[in-house]
């Protein structure tokens, strides 16, 4: 998987010139108050797609927030399209002023990459999860602990980026991937992980610990 160190996504750059051209057109031949509403839309969507530096915790057994955004759902489910069997889910939802950039919660090596076409439900909803569109990204950590983070698109959100492959080998707080214009991740940990956040809290990608693995927890 390609490293990125840049501060803003790559997969902005073709928005922000084009609508940086476009205002710059409308700077030269349209009245100013277009001109200006484009730069305010041009403004916008570079925040939108800016990708700031993060400090991920050294810690081993910590299970790092996977999205910048709310925490909107902590439960055990039984979801087999991710999971064998019961499994912890813990679901940030991301508005469109959030950071976009997703970021690895835990290190070790890919499994599997899935997606699935889908509706495009508001992503804070329950039905989100059963029907819109998503990339699942299943993973085996070092200590052969299995888990799935999963990039759900929303009603804004239409496309969802991931640069993840079989076999990569991953480190915590790595960027992954994005999914553009409001969205959520949902992450399914091994039931008996030790939850470290809360309903509502603001969480940020590559930062705040989420939960925390058990060296039994392994295969």
């Amino acid at each position: 998987m390609k490293k990125e160190h840049m501060p803003l996504a790559r997969e902005g750059y073709p928005f922000i010139a084009l609508a940086g051209f476009i205002t710059f057109i409308l700077a030269l031949t349209g009245p100013m108050v277009l001109a200006f509403g484009g730069l305010i839309i041009t403004i916008f969507i570079i925040y939108f797609f800016r990708d700031p530096t993060r400090v991920t915790p050294n810690d081993p057994w910590a299970v790092i927030c996977p999205a910048d955004g709310r925490v909107i759902c902590i439960k055990e489910v039984n979801d087999d399209r991710f999971f064998a069997g019961k499994s912890l889910k813990i679901s940030i939802f991301m508005n469109v002023f959030n950071v976009h950039v997703n970021r690895i919660p835990h290190a070790g090596t890919v499994k599997n990459v899935s997606f699935k076409p889908g509706k495009f439900y508001s992503a804070d909803k329950d039905k989100a999860a059963l029907h819109n569109e998503y990339c699942a990204v299943s993973l085996v950590t070092e200590t052969g602990i299995p888990y799935t983070v999963v990039q759900v698109a929303g009603l804004i959100a239409r496309r969802i980026v991931c640069r993840a492959e079989e076999n990569d080998k991953v480190a915590a707080g790595e960027r992954y991937g994005l999914i553009r214009f409001g969205s959520r991740v949902d992450l399914y940990l091994p039931t008996g992980t030790k939850v470290e956040t809360a309903l509502r809290k603001q969480v940020r990608a590559g930062e705040t610990i989420l939960a925390r693995l058990e060296e039994n927890q392994g295969s």
